[in-house]
């Protein structure tokens, strides 16, 4: 639970109530022993005075009082609220840990109580004595009786922080989970409560221990604050003690001035000032005294605005932990800030977006339930599309019937009431079902006409406020603009916004790439878990649980899965949602795909730009054209089936060229298409955008005449259709772009020979012409600049046209580069892209054939590695014994083509015999080969040992043991460690099957 429901689980003080509240003149309790326990709490319970005998009561409260320094019930400075008020309080800790209260939810969430304070020791102990009691026939109520005695002389714990706010806007509340969970995460122990939610004096009590107990004193002010008489006591409290640290929440340091408040002057206080310390009955002198002590904290003044959470909250960290002497906190709070600056988004910002606020709003909408800033004018115009009634859509937040019926009364003449939705999640789909509450105690809910028993009979798909949002539509639309415009609006807002590319075989592996920005290790483990070896299956689990783990924790990220292209895994076609963290936490999922509805979630479909915002797009930095122009502007927006894409790659060329709009329109229809090869769906899709192919080909034709025929930039978009969906380094693109085929074979031997002349000029050269082409690639739009330098990245719908266009050697060419110059660490998804065009995964037929001097130069260099580190370092088995399985079979291939006789009359005229096979002809190359085989089989064997599969492990061995054996010898270090490794698969193997025997 967070801070959303444990505001709503207390309710307001009246003003009579607060009047004999502790002020900052109030003597507060020392930091001694405080055994309180809740009369009311499920977990721990006080025995009632008619339970135990009235000697024993009296002891107990006499020792309790006495310890703690907490007066008897009957003292006046316990007694200041009505028995009606009084509420669940925590049971006591050990001096060791944290007090738990009632309903306390994981360590990941903030309590269900006001006073939020964390550990699980207790929990642990107050459940040891239930079952204890259970097993021994005891009742609970000697059990906690026994607690309460046992916990009774422990000392409250001293506190580093005390943070206090005061309100429920969920802006407020989530900003609040944040600094408190950044805060322990970096080991700092807190106290969080919003002290107008209690409800008792007793918990009164424990919040004057707390804050004499604290380090600092944090207060989160806000325009309402300074109407609680509660942030006005802290304000004095921590003023006194010099250690008082205040968070302006959307207001700033030079907005609370005293006379400004109480003469209602500034826009801020026209409404929200006036004499303030009246409304609740407090003193005008300690509240000016209060307000004006604001003004002496000169070192720390953060203020926490829409547009600056995260530096807020990093900063607020940072400064305490060089006040509490944690030097290391500082060192890891700033090299976690560079990264994030480094690498946090894939592309910068794009200064020329046009359009979209309206999706903006709404996604912002319907990720938090609520709207801010500009978008707020908007926020009554937002609309669900297939609305259903009683469904909410952000508003109607009240959990208990009374107040949803008071609030319907305070809203009549402004908006209508919403009913809540109760968030139902299962293994395949995601749900949500309306409630009905009655408006009074004796109102039943009446069921609808055409339901059995009130209830629907289709699951509701508009999802608000539950940390979810799908934008869907077709490729070349704007999805990828429109989800990196809203992380830049909204970053601040999350510690860091995680994107993740969702093309389905790379899915995973990215996912499991945010290990480095969680810190959380996802590699393997040992393996052996209470003598039990874990399977391939539970190992990835396990790695993919750890980062989900981590997303569930109170600090908000935001996940961007970008074109996610099918609900289900490609590996081994389990639910995407299982990678997920659960929805409705601090983490949000913002997900864009083409297709129609992912996981049972209505999607935000993606329209086209209106005409104006096109034509605004289109004409660029250009001067107005005539009206026969505007009108050759439009019939090339309405060819383009008004695709963002093709639309902004006009409004380039009109930009960079001197051309005008009818010109280039007929430019584009007397361009010819290249026949596409293969046919299928994707095929058939692109055939829908004839008009945008051609303006492809015009794009390519201007780059040919820019830098001569088959120009370096017109083949790096060749090439770019065979690597992998993620950013391409320049030098690797530019690197297979050359290695394409020229058409006349005698320029390219005339251009080698130059080469071989110039050959002191040949890099600044080459860095030159990559800087040039890779440049008017990006001026054209043709591709997208990468915030990591020297990368670009080309629209999937590009990278399709020109992989069907069917150039010969383009595929050849990009596997050569990636194989020769690509890093395992750095380019692991191109170096995957290549393994998927060379040995066929799945139904794929394999694309690229290599010879054996590369294909034993890509085993030993690229798979064994690539392998290896997919196994041990991201957990991800049956990909990495997939590879090599593949790889095992290829090689196995070659060795048969080698072992096939061949004639050879050359052969037959120099020789007294003639050759039977090739390797006779290579026998070196078919040795390294066969070794190369041996290598690849006791690698898959040693990675069977991590799974348990120690049959199949010692089958690999053994070819690999009697590979090594015929070649090298029973004698060679390759064959004695292949042999210790049968010996100790053997030994497993004998195990598992005494064990196993019946």
């Amino acid at each position: 639970m967070d801070l959303r429901e444990e505001s709503s689980r207390f309710g307001s003080f009246s003003g009579a109530n607060l009047r004999n509240l502790s002020s900052s003149s109030s003597a507060f309790f020392s930091a001694n022993q405080s055994p309180f326990f809740s009369p009311r709490s499920p977990t721990c319970q006080i025995p009632t005075r008619s339970d135990i005998p009235c000697d024993i009561t009296k002891k107990v409260v006499e020792s309790l009082a006495s310890n703690s320094g907490i007066p008897p019930p009957e003292s006046p400075l316990i007694v200041r609220f009505p028995a009606s008020d009084v509420s669940s309080v925590p049971p006591p800790s050990t001096s060791s840990h944290f007090w738990k209260f009632d309903h306390v939810s994981s360590s990941t969430g903030i309590a269900s109580n006001t006073l939020s304070c964390y550990g699980n020791e207790y929990a642990r102990h107050i459940e040891k004595q239930k079952k204890l009691g259970r097993i021994h026939g005891t009742s609970h109520t000697h059990t906690h009786t026994q607690t309460s005695t046992s916990f009774s002389s422990h000392r409250l714990r001293r506190y580093d922080v005390y943070i206090g706010f005061h309100g429920r806007k969920p802006l407020l509340l989530r900003f609040t989970n944040w600094l408190r969970a950044e805060l322990e995460a970096q080991g700092l122990s807190c106290f969080v409560t919003d002290r107008a939610r209690c409800r008792n004096s007793q918990k009164h009590g424990i919040v004057e221990r707390a804050m004499d107990a604290c380090s600092f004193g944090v207060v989160i002010l806000t325009r309402k604050s300074f109407k609680n008489p509660y942030t006005i006591e802290e304000l004095s409290f921590f003023s006194g003690k010099k250690n008082l640290f205040p968070i302006y929440f959307d207001l700033g340091p030079d907005d609370c001035l005293v006379r400004d408040i109480v003469e209602r002057r500034g826009e801020m206080w026209e409404k929200h000032g006036g004499e303030l310390w009246v409304l609740y009955g407090g003193l005008e002198n300690e509240w000016k005294d209060a307000i004006s002590a604001l003004a002496r904290v000169d070192e720390w003044k953060l203020e926490a605005r829409d547009g600056n959470w995260r530096d807020c909250i990093l900063r607020a960290v940072t400064l305490l932990a060089l006040k509490l002497g944690r030097r290391s906190v500082v060192d890891r709070m700033t090299k976690w800030k560079e990264k994030a600056e480094k690498e946090e988004l894939p592309f910068p910002r794009n200064e020329n977006f046009i359009g979209r606020k309206k999706e903006l709003s709404e996604l912002e909408f319907m990720l938090f339930g609520d709207v801010s800033g500009d978008a707020e004018r908007d926020y009554f115009e937002l609309k669900a599309r297939h609305r259903q009634k009683n469904v909410t859509i952000g508003w109607g937040r009240s959990s208990s019937v009374e107040e949803r019926r008071r609030e319907r009364q305070m809203k009549s003449g402004r908006r209508k009431g919403k009913e809540p939705v109760m968030w139902k999640e299962s293994e395949k789909e995601i749900e949500m079902q309306s409630i009905e509450f009655p408006q009074t105690k004796q109102e039943a809910p009446k069921p609808k006409s055409g339901t059995r028993h009130g209830r629907r009979s289709k699951s509701i798909k508009v999802v608000y406020g539950k940390g979810i949002a799908c934008v869907s539509g077709e490729s070349g639309i704007g999805k990828t603009e429109l989800l990196l415009e809203f992380a830049y609006r909204f970053h601040q807002r999350y510690k860091m916004v995680l994107w993740v590319g969702g093309e389905s075989r790379y899915i995973r592996q990215n996912y499991l790439n945010l290990w480095s920005f969680l810190e959380v290790d996802v590699g393997v483990e040992s393996g052996f878990e209470k003598s039990r070896i874990k399977s391939f299956e539970e190992q990835e689990e396990s790695a993919v649980a750890r980062v989900r783990k981590e997303l569930m924790r109170n600090i908000p990220f935001l996940v961007v899965i970008d074109n996610l292209e099918s609900e289900k895994d490609w590996w081994d076609r389990k639910l995407i949602m299982d990678l997920l963290p659960r929805f409705g936490g601090e983490t949000h999922i913002l997900i864009s795909t083409r297709l129609p509805r992912v996981m049972n979630l209505e999607p935000l479909k993606l329209s086209y730009l209106s005409g104006v915002e096109a034509m605004s797009l289109m004409q660029g930095s250009m001067k107005d054209y005539p009206v026969a122009e505007i009108d050759a502007l439009r019939v090339i927006e309405e060819k383009l089936g008004r695709l963002t894409l093709g639309i902004a790659i006009v409004g380039a060329i009109l930009s960079e060229l001197p051309i005008n709009p009818s010109r280039l329109l007929d430019t584009i229809n007397r361009m010819l298409l290249r026949d596409l090869t293969r046919s299928g769906s994707e095929t058939h899709s692109l055939r829908k955008h004839n008009f945008l192919l051609q303006l492809f080909e015009v794009c390519f034709s201007i780059f040919d005449n820019t830098g001569g025929p088959r120009s370096l930039a017109t083949k790096m978009v060749l090439a770019s259709g065979w690597f992998a969906p993620a950013s391409i380094p320049i030098s690797l693109l530019s690197l297979a772009a050359r290695k394409i085929p020229e058409k006349h074979h005698h320029t390219r031997l005339w251009k080698k020979f130059l080469c071989s002349l110039t050959c002191g000029f040949t890099s600044a050269q080459i860095r030159k012409s990559e800087a040039e082409a890779s440049s008017m690639l990006l001026r054209f739009n043709i591709a997208r600049s990468c915030t990591k330098a020297g990368q670009i990245q080309f629209n999937e719908l590009i990278k399709l046209y020109v992989r069907k266009r069917g150039v010969i050697g383009v595929a050849q060419a990009t596997v050569q580069a990636v194989i020769s110059r690509g890093s395992i660490s750095q380019h692991a998804e191109h170096i995957w892209a290549a393994c998927f065009l060379l040995f066929g995964f799945g139904k794929d037929p394999i694309v690229v054939e290599l010879k054996v001097s590369e294909l034993l130069f890509l085993v030993k260099e690229v798979i064994l590695p690539l392998a290896i580190r997919t196994f041990i370092t991201f957990s991800q088995c049956s990909a990495a014994l997939e590879l090599l399985r593949l790889c095992t079979n290829a090689l196995e291939a070659a060795d048969q083509v080698f072992v096939t006789p061949v004639e050879k009359w050359l052969d037959k005229s120099l020789c007294w015999k003639p050759i039977q096979t090739n390797a006779q002809l290579n026998p070196c190359l078919w040795q390294e080969l066969a070794l190369s085989r041996a290598t690849v089989l006791e690698t898959r064997a040693k990675l069977m040992l991590r799974g348990g599969q120690f049959d199949i492990g010692d089958d690999l061995i053994r070819k690999a043991i009697f590979i090594r054996t015929s070649i090298r010898g029973e004698d060679h270090p390759d064959t004695v460690s292949a042999r210790e490794t049968l010996s100790k698969i053997t030994r497993l193997l004998a195990n598992v099957q005494i064990h196993t025997l019946p």
